[in-house]
């Protein structure tokens, strides 16, 4: 879960390339980082105090926005990833 967390910080300092920009830096997939940093101590704080529903919650909705939700929109045309992938096109 450190990882996930200084992943998300590190790409806060990532601008945005593709699509409509905000604050001259940041870009609508800065928001799932947000979501990384907020659901992360979520998680870990509730199975600490033994809520699992709550971890549970909040690890499922990591996982759909972290992984469902980024690798979509690192898949779009115009990414390094797609073109890595697909070709350039």
């Amino acid at each position: 879960m450190v990882l996930m967390l200084v992943t998300a910080t590190i790409t806060l300092f990532m601008k945005a390339r593709v699509g409509p920009v905000f604050l001259n830096h940041f870009g609508y997939i800065h928001g799932l980082s947000m979501l990384t940093i907020y659901t992360v101590p979520f998680a870990y704080f509730a199975a600490k105090k033994g809520n699992s529903k709550k971890h549970k919650s909040g690890m499922i909705g990591l996982y759909a926005g972290g992984i469902i939700i980024a690798g979509s929109f690192a898949l779009m045309p115009g990414r390094l990833l797609h073109s890595w992938i697909f070709g350039q096109l």
